[in-house]
């Protein structure tokens, strides 16, 4: 195992069966429509990639990247949008795919900013969510699991962008972000 991590949360073949019933649930809820599938960079782009490849409907993508983290371990509850979406969500079905509910301050953000631009219909999907931090209330559609207070990473979710690439999802010891 990798220096600075701890107990692993999900192995690579639970993440992969879970990604494969999440797009089984969305590609029924859709069926019949097409979708825009807007990806939170940095972290939400693995989980993303595995998630439209199982989506069995006519969808395209777009990205979205937010800044509230830094190199910190909390939410700073200032968002600010340093790249935005590519493509009109006007009167489209847009599902958003999200790594992580932490706080919910940056999804909230997110969510009112893109449902001012008038889409038919907006629905969060979410790989992970951390009940006992929430700040803002989110309401997730499509939800991979639920985790404790502890800092994950793997999977798309990071640490100061180190631990991205692992394909399970662990905690990150936590000599490895409590300063000394």
């Amino acid at each position: 195992m990798l220096k600075g991590i701890g107990k692993v949360l999900f192995t690579e073949e639970a993440i992969q069966n879970r990604v494969k019933e999440l797009a089984a649930e969305i590609t029924e809820d859709y069926q019949g429509k097409e979708i825009i599938v807007v990806g939170i960079l940095t972290g939400a782009f693995i989980f993303m990639a595995d998630l439209i490849r199982e989506i069995k409907l006519p969808l395209t993508v777009d990205f979205i990247d937010v800044a509230s983290y830094g190199s910190s371990t909390y939410s700073s509850g200032v968002v600010r949008i340093v790249k935005d979406l590519e493509k009109s969500i006007e009167n489209a079905h847009v599902l958003v795919v999200e790594d992580i509910v932490d706080t919910g301050l940056t999804l909230n953000y997110i969510s009112q900013n893109l449902l001012s631009r008038h889409p038919a219909s907006l629905k969060i999907c979410a790989f992970l969510d951390k009940p006992s931090r929430r700040q803002a209330p989110i309401k997730v559609d499509y939800l991979g699991y639920k985790i404790p207070d502890e800092f994950a990473v793997g999977y798309g979710l990071d640490f100061a962008e180190k631990y991205r690439s692992l394909p399970y999802i662990a905690v990150l010891a936590p000599e490895e972000y409590i300063k000394r």
